[in-house]
């Protein structure tokens, strides 16, 4: 009515403008309703009638008026859009085209249309499509939402759209970059040792083809090691600021989901030429150090290029039922390789002894694995446990990392480099709380150095519950990515860079430049600027986002059934909110939330306390960051790709206390 009438809109326009306006975003119910969140804590009710016009997560201004005895908030302003490209699935309304997206929150059909150039008669029912959104009803003279359907991402039943689909929702690439015609090694001015008689080794999954690291090591009499480490060498090939160059750096990792990968290099680079394939000489960036018998990193780094040819293609699991039972059943090396074996072994037990010393060793976690056919269904999930030859390889790897770290640090004073800052300091004094009444033997000034955070970090260890352990990981800042030497707190390291990947990390490619610039002692071909701290950890972001998504949509095929059979579930908690607790099932890696009513449905009696990380029923403890428990799956949302659990264990009504008469009566 106000917008046939002038005068009318123009008064309506004048009340408003003297009511209360508050900025906040907007949440939005299953009922229609909504709310305005307000920075502050303050929340006001939105009625279904203004609500048409926002979008959950929409940050807006609106205007506070009392109705029916009730602050009500109207939307005014649009301030920050909520979605802008969104991910969803076609919907044909009167045979016009509407797209639902793909979002919890997000169960409205919005009217589309395709780009130009895009055949509507492709788009059918469920398709899963790429949106643009062109209208909102607060921008200008809109009236409702509208969007543009930019591009069709695969059909409504295709069983691969969990990937495809995941990964148009983190703009992400579908496959590796195209070939080229032919690859030649590039002038470095570098001169490569022949090192192709040493008997390196390398040791991967069975599965793995872009092997990007071998080792060669010498145990001496004495007790020490000399290790030499050699990585495969890309930028041999891929010249600073060309091509193949600017698209790996726009990919920055090689995309690791459920089932596949898609690599940041050519798979003829990553896969063929470059990768360090038994008897076939190989260009690799080398990296020789000697070990003391206690694990101490000597002074003699030394950094070169050569020719390796690796003796002996090794596998995990071969090599770790090898030092773990006496004996493979189906594999034995030869001499020259159980030397190797060896070796290396006892290398890694140095270094590793030496870590828990000194540094920080993390507890071993196993690893998850998709078992796919080929229509791409899920046929089970493997657990692969941290064995022997998996630390074996990470050791040499650590120690090469932290070579690489010093190295850059003396010659050039940056390069990439990881780095973690201890605890976040605004969070340093609620940390401490944690600590002191843990009873635990470390003072704040202690925490602020390395020494000291990594002395916590090995108690923490030694502890027999991993309580304080979870909690006190939620008070840490992040690990991240940057040009200049920083300490790794979390790892315990004084400097950590990185450079045993560049078939698979882009940061490594740009240490490997720098590297190769100390060998030569040439200026370096390229230099780390101060944004690829941020663009790395974008990269890094997205692609574990990618991952997880992906796993989520996976868990949701694999346990369809799981409610039906009542399966029975150990389940360890990660996460405690005043909703509930977030669980992951150990068996298989699946993420579940237990809802506060699913654990006991009597507000009354359980409170979810998320500042403590505990549950209490009956003002008594009875679950806490870290526990295991006996779970079902109580619900499987496919559209939203969420697991719904809920304890075994019940907890019945509480006696009642017995009355004078009663007690009376007994005695």
């Amino acid at each position: 009515m106000f917008q046939d009438n002038p005068l009318l809109a123009q008064l309506k326009k004048q009340i408003q403008e003297t009511l209360p306006k508050k900025e906040g975003s907007i949440k939005a119910t299953d009922r229609g309703f909504g709310f305005l969140e307000v920075d502050n804590k303050e929340s006001f009710f939105i009625p279904p009638n203004y609500m048409k016009n926002v979008m959950h997560g929409d940050r807006v201004m609106a205007v506070i008026r009392t109705e029916k005895e009730r602050e009500v908030a109207e939307p005014q302003e649009l301030i920050e859009q909520f979605i802008t490209r969104f991910i969803g699935r076609v919907k044909l309304i009167r045979d016009r085209l509407h797209v639902v997206p793909d979002h919890p929150q997000l169960k409205d059909a919005i009217k589309a249309r395709p780009v130009k150039g895009l055949n509507p008669e492709l788009l059918k029912e469920g398709d899963w499509v790429v949106a643009n959104m062109t209208r909102h009803p607060l921008v200008g003279d809109n009236k409702t939402f509208f969007c543009e359907i930019k591009e069709k991402i695969t059909d409504s039943n295709d069983k691969i759209a969990p990937w495809w689909v995941t990964l148009a929702r983190h703009d992400l690439p579908n496959a590796e970059p195209a070939p080229q015609d032919s690859w030649s090694m590039l002038e470095e001015g570098l001169e490569r040792e022949d090192l192709t008689e040493l008997p390196f080794i390398t040791i991967d999954g069975e599965s793995t083809k872009d092997m990007d690291d071998a080792i060669y090591t010498v145990a001496k009499e004495d007790g020490s090691f000399e290790i030499t480490i050699a990585i495969a060498d890309p930028t041999s090939y891929i010249e600073v600021g060309d091509k193949m160059d600017k698209e790996a750096r726009e990919r920055g990792f090689t995309i690791y989901l459920p089932g596949r990968n898609i690599p940041m290099l050519p798979r003829e680079l990553s896969d063929e030429l470059c990768s360090l394939l038994e008897n076939e000489k190989r260009p690799a960036l080398c990296c020789r150090v000697s070990i003391d018998k206690d694990g101490v990193i000597q002074d003699d780094i030394h950094f070169f290029a050569a020719w390796i040819k690796s003796q002996g293609r090794l596998a995990y699991d071969n090599v770790s039922d090898l030092l773990e039972h006496g004996a493979c059943e189906n594999w034995a090396p030869n001499e020259t390789i159980l030397e190797q074996i060896k070796a290396l072994h006892g290398f890694a037990n140095a270094r590793s002894d030496w870590r828990a010393a000194n540094a920080v060793v993390f507890p071993d976690r196993p690893d998850y694995r998709f078992e796919l056919s080929e229509d791409n269904d899920v046929v089970a999930i493997h657990t692969d446990p941290r064995r022997t030859a998996n630390r074996m390889i990470e050791e040499a790897m650590i120690t090469a990392n932290i070579c690489a770290g010093r190295v850059l640090q003396e010659k050039f004073g940056f390069g990439v480099y990881n780095y973690h800052n201890g605890f976040n300091p605004e969070k340093l004094d609620t940390a401490m709380d944690f600590l002191t009444n843990a009873e635990a033997p470390f003072e704040k000034e202690q925490l602020l150095t390395l020494d000291g955070f990594s002395a916590l970090r090995r108690w923490l260890n030694a502890q027999d519950s991993t309580y304080l352990d979870n909690r006190l990981r939620k008070f840490q800042a992040y690990s991240e990515v940057g040009n200049k030497p920083a300490a790794h707190y979390a790892m315990g390291l004084d400097v950590y860079a990185t450079w045993t990947s560049p078939i698979r990390k882009y940061g490594d490619m740009i240490n490997h430049r720098l590297l190769k610039a100390v060998i030569s002692g040439q200026e370096p071909s390229q230099t780390p600027d101060d944004s690829v701290g941020e663009e790395i950890a974008t990269h890094r972001r997205n692609h574990r986002m990618a991952e997880r998504d992906v796993a989520d949509w996976l868990y949701v095929r694999l346990l369809k059934d799981a409610v039906k059979d009542a399966t029975v579930f150990t389940a360890e908690i990660f996460d405690i909110n005043r909703a509930g607790m977030r669980v992951r099932l150990l068996e298989n890696g699946a993420a579940a939330f237990i809802p506060a009513p699913l654990i006991l449905d009597n507000k009354e009696r359980i409170e979810c306390n998320g500042e403590l990380g505990i549950v209490n029923i009956d003002k008594v403890k009875e679950y806490q960051l870290g526990d295991q428990l006996e779970v079902n799956i109580a619900e499987v949302r496919t559209a939203t790709r969420q697991l719904v659990a809920k304890p075994v264990k019940q907890f019945p009504a509480p006696e009642a206390e017995n009355t004078p008469a009663e007690e009376s009566a007994e005695a």
